[in-house]
Order: structure tokens, then C-alpha cells, then sequence
């Protein structure tokens, strides 16, 4: 089992999150929107690049794509682009275990 989880940490149980809706996480002091779509599960920094508002998680979710809630901006949840197809979210690598749901997020680095 280690060897599966290299350098994945726990999230959340699966059937803890609700379909087409975000919840936020806090893995390695990373802020992380997580959704449930279908059997899938995305997870993507939660900042919008806009005006770096940590509320994606909240946003509306339909055909794997979430909508910032605060200024409309839509990203796609499979690999972080603006619809346009500009680079915009950060995306973690997810898997699902016994029901377990693990990401992989690398701590966040201070750059003083």
C-alpha cells in the first residue's frame, strides 16, 4: 500500500463528496478545491487567478468544468485551462483506494 500512495496524502472518503458540487481542503498548506463528477474526482488550487479569491471551490460545476463564482472565469477541471484554453488552475493528481480518495500535492514553498 505505500508504494501506491508515493507521495499521495488522504483527502476525504469518496462518498463524502457530493456530486458536481466543491469542497475545500487543506493538504501540505496547499489550498485545494476538490469535486466529485460522475466516478471522478478532480482537485485544483482553489485561488482563482483573477484577483487570487480562494472561493473555486464554490463555483458552479457542469461537463467536468467549474465556474468562478466570483468573477465567471470557467476552468476546466481536468487539466486547470481557461476554456479559451489558457493556463489558469493548478491540477492534482487524484486516486481513488478502497473508497479512499488520496492526492498528490507537494508542499508549498516559501520564496523569501
Amino acid at each position: 500500500m505505500s508504494e501506491e500512495l508515493n507521495g499521495f496524502e488522504y483527502l476525504c472518503e469518496f462518498n463524502d463528496l457530493k456530486d458536481s458540487y466543491g469542497q475545500r481542503f487543506y493538504i501540505n498548506d496547499v489550498d485545494v478545491a476538490a469535486f466529485k463528477v460522475g466516478e471522478k474526482i478532480f482537485a485544483v488550487s482553489n485561488i482563482c487567478p483573477h484577483q487570487h479569491a480562494p472561493q473555486i471551490y464554490e463555483g458552479f460545476v457542469e461537463n467536468e468544468c467549474v465556474v468562478c463564482p466570483l468573477h465567471g472565469w470557467i476552468f476546466r477541471l481536468d487539466n486547470g485551462n481557461l476554456f479559451g484554453g489558457s493556463k489558469g488552475l493548478d491540477v492534482y493528481e487524484t486516486k481513488i483506494i478502497n473508497g479512499k480518495v488520496y492526492v498528490k500535492v507537494f508542499k508549498k514553498e516559501l520564496n523569501w
